[in-house]
């Protein structure tokens, strides 16, 4: 028993002990821990600059709006933020520096431009994009809900590396070698096939780098090269691709300072165009809710009262020492044309141009600088790009450049910017693009196409080589003044080259003083003469009227009370002809697309389709003339063969003009109590859509409408380079030449859908020419002439494609059909008067009697379906 029980208290002895020292351990660990902790706090509270500067001991500082901060060993970059940068809206603005130009990466192409700020949130930083498209009256109760159902974007968390009493500092390669700042890789369109175009494949973030890194007061610049890897490429690009498996794209992010100015917005007017910013009053109950404001520089008098005054700032263009120099003063000549539209504003040497001197030190990347820059790229995508971007909250204009293509091979730069992406953000940024599909334009080398026209006119005419020299520097003048206009905020205006009558436009006491045009943001044909001895201005020299007008509407200052009277005033001045505005999206370049004829590209005059006819008559002209002037002693027939097709491009473009003035409908967007003269709708008259298509018939459809072209034939042989002809034949695809322009220019836009059902609806408002008798004129047009005799191969071709297309039509049980019945009535019967008109016909051909058995078993093929 005293056994069990000194084993006992021994026992609980050892567990009394045990537990002391247990209890002692656990002691001695929590103040070691607290020791740890106390030390720990102490050191960030007592060291907080040696935290930071031990975390970048190894990294060069770039210093300014942002302080970047970059390892000189593996090139990561960390960013540091002040405590005053928190809960701050700044600018991002992406430029493209080099890239693939199939995919729209060209240098120095604008491309996102969105306002983002920057909170703290517990131990990260947060980045998220601020939504600009909503406005809220703060005198509406309604306000309140402002941001409501408005999905937030935070598009970067990074946790804080360390801090001291200013500011935090941050990770940030992952937001600069990444895509979470502007997505490069394109997204491709439901139904493109794999490797039906380049693709760049997977971002590779670790070939991926940093190539500059620019810091200043008000703006951070970070030029990255992104890799992209794609280990089997379905199509391997062109020339410019190194190697299609591995390709790397160059982007510049540029982080701005919100302006802090007395900058006022400007609102917009649909009378004339400006690229600007949609907003949306969700405190409004308007049927026109708007609150949409302009892209413009911020201008302001040095002596406000003055009538005419320099600015406190003007808009400085620095032409790029890149620009060659027998072009560098007509573009400074061209540049300064501007002015007198800003004096129609108040303003004096509104626009400076200046000559980057070989030495400066600065970059023309440097958003600081507006330039005009000069490139070679392998394959030219745009010619010349004329961008800007804006403040999306004020409208105001931070920065702009104008990129020319310089084309190998070619003494002539070319063409226009409309490019553009997809704004993947929620705000419908009209800086962004210019359609809202997001889609690029289809112009792409029009200018070109248009100045080689004359310069091929005036060749084959033995002209003076000094008038082939001015009509080049007029097409430069022209270029210039066209992209500076984008960049002053301007947007096209498609209408503005109907503003002369055939008889003016080539009388230069008209032209030299308020222009060949409306305004030098058109898309115009190149103004020619079919009698040489009375060529005048071969493109326009100057701004237009409606240039001045849109100027003064958008520049010139007024005090907060008078303000809106005196816009009021401007605008009510719409109703002249010589303000005429439509731009891209009335513009009728695309079959089906648009109402109103005159706002076109490639048109000139107030009788655009006269001035058509007169065009066809000088490539018919020309053409004959092509082999003796470009068949040279010891060359190929590569240039002939250029100039064969850039003609028939020309007439592909004047059908077009010609055809979209059947079932088409002047508009006029003046608005109530203006004394417009005419309504907002007025259908094109029965005697002007006949005209149209009497033209056409002549022209585009006739048997003999390309009879000029018939001697080059044999001789349209491209030049051997290599293997390039090796996944086809290199001879002349002459139908393909002739279908796309009596088809896709011609009948593709009077047969369509739209432009059918448009002709019957605009009965009920004006329009006597119906469906029936639209048909009835075309099928003369393609049948009749040949009745009797032989069908030639474009007319074999022609009249197929009719009837096919007038088979669709007729096509009751397509549910694919949008055709209206009207024109499916239409339709049957202008089947069974070609039958009959077959039927009577007569040849001993025996080609043609083969085709005309085969248009006769497809009509009544057609017509058997019930």
């Amino acid at each position: 028993m005293n056994k069990l029980r000194l084993t006992f208290m021994v026992s609980l002895g050892i567990l009394f002990c045990s537990g002391q020292t247990f209890a002692q351990d656990k002691s001695d660990r929590k103040k070691k821990n607290n020791k740890e902790n106390t030390v720990k706090t102490d050191s960030i509270k007592k060291t907080p600059k040696n935290a930071i500067a031990d975390k970048v001991k190894s990294s060069k500082k770039s210093e300014g709006l942002f302080t970047i901060y970059q390892d000189t060993v593996t090139g990561s970059i960390q960013l540091f933020i002040k405590k005053n940068q928190l809960d701050k809206e700044f600018i991002y603005q992406s430029y493209s520096m080099s890239g693939p130009t199939t995919l729209g990466l060209n240098q120095s192409m604008h491309r996102a431009t969105n306002v983002f700020n920057i909170k703290k949130a517990n131990d990260k930083i947060e980045f998220g994009l601020v939504n600009t498209n909503f406005y809220y009256d703060k005198n509406n109760a309604v306000s309140k809900t402002a941001g409501t159902d408005i999905a937030e974007a935070i598009f970067l968390a990074e946790k804080i590396v360390a801090k001291d009493s200013t500011g935090y500092l941050i990770a940030a390669d992952g937001l600069f070698l990444s895509e979470k700042l502007d997505p490069v890789k394109p997204v491709m369109p439901p139904g493109i096939p794999p490797g039906a175009v380049f693709n760049l494949g997977n971002f590779n973030s670790a070939k991926s780098k940093y190539h500059s890194i620019r810091s200043y007061p008000n703006n951070t610049d970070v030029t990255v090269d992104l890799a992209y890897d794609n280990p089997a490429p379905l199509n391997g690009g062109g020339e410019d691709i190194t190697d299609a498996r591995y390709v790397r794209v160059r982007m510049q992010h540029t982080f701005l300072e919100m302006p802090v100015n007395n900058f006022k917005p400007r609102r917009d007017d649909s009378r004339v165009g400006y690229f600007g910013q949609t907003i949306t009053d969700l405190t409004s109950v308007k049927a026109t809710p708007y609150k949409d404001i302009i892209n413009r520089w911020y201008l302001t008098k040095k002596d406000p009262t003055a009538a005419i005054s320099e600015p406190v700032e003007p808009i400085v263009w620095w032409i790029e020492n890149t620009t060659p120099l027998e072009y560098r003063q007509t573009v400074m000549e061209a540049g300064n044309k501007w002015n007198e539209a800003f004096e129609k504003a108040g303003f004096k040497n509104a626009v400076v141009m200046k000559i980057q001197p070989d030495d400066a030190e600065w970059d023309a990347g440097d958003v600081r600088y507006n330039v005009i820059r000069w490139v070679s790229s392998a394959y030219p995508s745009y010619g010349a790009i004329g961008p800007s971007f804006a403040n999306p909250k004020t409208g105001q204009i931070l920065g702009s450049d104008i990129t020319i293509e310089w084309y190998s091979g070619s003494s002539t730069p070319t063409m226009d910017e409309l490019f553009s992406f997809k704004n993947d953000g929620a705000s419908d940024n009209l800086n962004s693009h210019f359609h809202h599909d997001g889609t690029a334009c289809t112009l792409a080398n029009e200018l070109k196409s248009q100045f080689l026209m004359g310069a091929t006119f005036a060749e084959v005419n033995s002209e003076d080589p000094k008038t082939i020299s001015r009509a080049h520097k007029e097409f430069l003048y022209y270029l210039v003044l066209h992209e500076m206009g984008h960049t002053l905020g301007l947007n096209h205006n498609m209408k503005s080259s109907q503003m002369l009558s055939p008889a003016d436009l080539h009388n230069t006491a008209i032209t030299e003083k308020i222009g060949l045009i409306g305004s030098v943001m058109d898309y115009p044909a190149i103004n020619l003469a079919l009698d040489k001895t009375k060529q005048g201005n071969f493109y326009t020299t100057k701004p237009g009227p409606y240039d001045l007008w849109a100027i003064e509407f958008g520049y010139k200052e007024f005090d907060e009370k008078s303000e809106e009277a005196e816009l009021q005033k401007i605008l009510s001045r719409s109703t002249d002809p010589n303000l005429a505005f439509g731009n891209d999206a009335d513009d009728m370049r695309s079959p089906g697309k648009a109402i109103d004829p005159r706002v076109m590209v490639n048109d000139l005059s107030s009788d655009a389709v006269g001035n058509a006819e007169e065009r066809f008559k000088i490539v018919n002209n020309v053409m004959a003339k092509l082999k003796d002037k470009y068949s040279k002693n010891g060359e190929s027939y590569a240039e002939l063969r250029n100039r064969f097709n850039m003609l028939n491009g020309q007439r592909r473009n004047m059908a077009a003009v010609v055809s979209r003035y059947v079932g088409g409908v002047f508009v006029d967007r003046s608005y109530v109590g203006q004394n417009a003269t005419v309504k907002p709708f007025t259908p094109v008259t029965k005697a002007q859509q006949k005209r149209a298509i009497e033209v056409l018939n002549k022209y585009v459809l006739a048997p003999n409408a390309f009879d000029a072209d018939a001697s080059l034939y044999p001789y349209l042989q491209m030049q051997r380079r290599g293997f390039n002809f090796f996944s086809s034949t290199e001879d002349p695809k002459l139908n393909s030449i002739y279908q796309s322009i009596q088809t896709d220019a011609t009948l593709g836009h009077i047969l369509h859908p739209t432009t059918l059902q448009r002709i019957s609806n605009t009965s009920l408002y004006g329009n006597t020419y119906t469906v029936a008798e639209v048909m009835t004129d075309l099928t003369n047009g393609v049948f009749k002439a040949d009745l009797v005799g032989k069908v030639n191969m474009h007319r074999q071709y022609l009249q197929t494609y009719f009837v096919k297309e007038v088979i669709e039509i007729a096509d009751v049980n397509d549910p694919r059909n949008r055709h209206d019945d009207i024109s499916r009535a239409a339709a049957r019967q202008t089947l069974k008067k070609i039958k009959l008109m077959l039927a009577t016909a007569s040849s001993l051909d025996e080609s043609t009697r083969a085709h005309r058995n085969y248009i006769t078993f497809l009509i009544d093929n057609a017509l058997a379906i019930k």
